[in-house]
C-alpha cells in the first residue's frame, strides 16, 4: 500500500443474545511523515527529550531537558578535526530535578565533506572534564 492510502480493517461481531453477525469496517488512515516528524530525539542519562531544529542556513535551534550539577550544561560543536564553537547553557532546574533549556547554535563548516556534530555534556565539578556526553549530527 502506498503512504497515503488508508488501510481498512474488517471485523464481525456476533451477538451472542440474537445470533446476528455483524459486519464492521475500519478505516485506519497511516500517519503521514512530515519534516518535523523526521527529526530524531536524543537522550542519555543526563539529557532526554534533545531535539535540534535546523532554522535557516547554519542556524540550529536546541530543546530537551537536563539534569545537571548546578543547572549548567555545556556543549561543544565539532567537525571531526577541531572545535569550532562551544559555550554553555542555564537549564531551568539544577539535578536531581530535570531542567528544560532552549538555545540556539549558529555555526558554518570550514570544510565542505566534513559533518558536524554538537555534543551535550556536563562538566565534571571535580576536574572539569566532560561527562554524560550526547553527540547529536547536525549536517
Amino acid at each position: 500500500m502506498g503512504c497515503n492510502n488508508p488501510e481498512q480493517k474488517q471485523t464481525t461481531t456476533v451477538n451472542a443474545d440474537s445470533g446476528q453477525v455483524q459486519d464492521k469496517t475500519k478505516t485506519i488512515a497511516e500517519p503521514v511523515k512530515t519534516d518535523t516528524q523526521l527529526n530524531h530525539v536524543y537522550s542519555n542519562q543526563r539529557f532526554k527529550d534533545v531535539t535540534v531544529e535546523k532554522l535557516d542556513g547554519d542556524s540550529f535551534r536546541v530543546k530537551g531537558r537536563a539534569q545537571v550539577f548546578e543547572a549548567n550544561l555545556s556543549w561543544v560543536v565539532e567537525d571531526g578535526h577541531e572545535e569550532l564553537k562551544k559555550g554553555f547553557q542555564m537549564t531551568s532546574a539544577g539535578a536531581p530535578e530535570w531542567g528544560e533549556f532552549v538555545f540556539t547554535v549558529d555555526v558554518q563548516k570550514k570544510r565542505p565533506n566534513s559533518t558536524l556534530t554538537l555534543i551535550l555534556f556536563e562538566s565534571s565539578a571535580k576536574d572539569g572534564s566532560r561527562q554524560f556526553e550526547l553527540p547529536i549530527p547536525l549536517y
